[in-house]
C-alpha cells in the first residue's frame, strides 16, 4: 500500500512554480521538493491545509491511497 503525493499535477494545473508555494506557505523550497517526491513520513495538517488553500483544491486532489494488493 502506498500514498501517492500529486503535488506536480496540481501545480502544472493551477500553473504555479514549487517556489511561489514554498514562499507562499512558509516552508523551504528543498522540504516541498521532499514532500513532493513522497520521500517524508509525514507533515503537519496546517501545511496540508495551507497548501490546499493556496492552490484552491482539496486534500483528495493532492493524496491518493493505492493498495498493493486486497485483503481478503
Amino acid at each position: 500500500m502506498a500514498i501517492i503525493i500529486n503535488l506536480d499535477v496540481m501545480l502544472a494545473k493551477r500553473k504555479i512554480k514549487s517556489k511561489d508555494l514554498a514562499n507562499a506557505i512558509g516552508i523551504t523550497e528543498q522540504n516541498l521538493s521532499l514532500l513532493k517526491q513522497g520521500k517524508v513520513k509525514g507533515f503537519r495538517l496546517t501545511t496540508l491545509e495551507a497548501i490546499c488553500q493556496y492552490l484552491d483544491c482539496q486534500p483528495g486532489d493532492i493524496l491518493e491511497y493505492r493498495a498493493d494488493s486486497k485483503i481478503d
